[in-house]
Parts: structure tokens; sequence; C-alpha cells
């Protein structure tokens, strides 16, 4: 059963979650914050929901019923891309990877708090809605471009092509990608990381940072990051081709 929330909102949020308590309780949260909430209890429900209600982000436990949260994530994503924070009772640093690499943008271990689940969903918006202003600006300026080997990245139009094929990002994992690529070679710590691409480093880890790197490899090559032990990240000199703006 679905269930409706909130009057008048500025955004809905969709909770894909079958333990009830679990529904109810992050329902409520986000209730209080001013957001329009819908409940679904399984998997198949809440692809039909996100389909009728066009969520401006959906929360998506993993384990769910017959459709599984990957499953699901994959469905809704096909459809239409909507920001996606994934709930996950496992800690296994595959089953996180793989629901980043499926198209979720960040993830929660349960049990989580209520101030982290309010946190995670803000930032999630901003980066949202930073895409959304970036693809919407002056379409007269320059349309700036990274290579890095086989890899283009147009930052304007926030597209990302590996052989000429268009390649999902989520726009976490875009902000990311854009971030170590603009200085080739240059190892960012996880700190670095955290603070310029999550916006909020306090209630996010280094594990985030390893998860969606992990992710970026699984979608354009476990060559493009460099890991530097005891450091952090870099994008690999050899892979970097050139950086440069075109345009008129």
């Amino acid at each position: 059963m679905l269930a409706a929330a909130a009057v008048n909102p500025t955004r809905t949020i969709l909770v894909i979650e079958d333990e009830q308590s679990i529904a109810q309780a992050v329902a409520a949260r986000l209730r209080s914050e001013g957001y329009s909430i819908e409940t679904a209890g399984d998997g198949l429900t809440g692809v039909e929901a996100c389909a009728r209600l066009n969520p401006d982000l959906v929360v998506l436990d993993l384990m769910l019923p017959g459709m599984d949260g990957l499953e699901v994530c994959e469905r809704i994503q096909a459809r239409r891309s909507v920001p996606v924070l994934m709930l996950t009772a496992r800690d296994s640093e595959a089953d996180l990877v793989l629901g980043l690499t499926v198209g979720a943008d960040d993830y929660l271990t349960k049990p989580f708090g209520s101030r982290e689940l309010v946190a995670r969903v803000h930032a999630l918006f901003r980066r949202t809605d930073r895409a959304r202003a970036d693809a919407a600006a002056d379409p007269g300026a320059a349309r700036s471009h990274l290579s890095i080997g086989d890899i283009e990245i147009d930052t304007a139009g926030r597209v990302t092509t590996r052989l000429g094929t268009i390649v999902h990002l989520t726009p976490t994992e875009f902000d990311l990608l854009v971030f170590l690529a603009a200085e080739p070679g240059t190892v960012r710590t996880r700190e670095e990381l955290l603070a310029h691409v999550w916006d909020e480093p306090m209630v996010s880890s280094g594990r985030t940072v390893d998860s969606h790197v992990r992710a970026l490899r699984r979608k354009l090559g476990p060559e493009l990051v460099r890991t530097v032990h005891g450091v952090g990240y870099a994008v690999t000199d050899d892979a970097a081709v050139e950086s440069e703006p075109t345009g008129s």
C-alpha cells in the first residue's frame, strides 16, 4: 500500500522500505523538514510509484522482498534520472559499490541517526540543484572539456563519454571525477574530496569516498584513478591527454 503525506510541499521524496517502523520514522523526519513524502513497501510498488510521482529524490532500501533495491534502482534510473539515497543493513563494500554503480548517489548503513539522514538528503539536493544550474547556464558560453585517455568530460553540459558512448554518472560521481581530473597527477586527500564534493563532511566518511571511487572505476575503467595509500586519490598522469575550453 502507498501512504501519501504533506500539503503543498516544495519537493517530493519517495521512501521505498519494507520495514514499516523504519519507513514511518524516515517519513516522519523528512516530513518535519517540509518535504512531501510517499512510501512504498516493496520494489514493484516503488517502481510504479516513481513512474507516477516523478519524485525529486528516492530513499531506497537495498533489501526488499521480490524485486531488490538494485533492480529497483536500475529501473527507475533507466526511465528518468533521479537522486537515490540507498539504505542498507549490509556492511559489505561490494554491495555498496554495486549500489552506487547502478545509479545510487549516496548510501546510509543501518542503523543511522535522523540528523545524518536529513544532512544526506539536504546535501543531495544541493548537488542536484548545482547540476541543474550548470546545465541551464548560458548556452552561448564556451563549453569546457576534459579529456582523460578515452574519456571525454563536458563539464558545462555534465556529460561523460567513453569511446564515444555516454556513461551515466550520478551528480556526486560527476563532481568527484571533475575535481580529480581538473589537476591530473595531483593527489587529493579524502578530507579534501569530502569538503569539495560532499558539502557535508561531518556526516560522511573516508569510506564514502572510497566507495564512490570504486564505482567510478567500474563505470570508466580500473586504471582511471590511482590510489595513493595513506593519502588519497589522483587521476593518473599518463591517462591525461588534454584539458581545454572549446567554443568560439
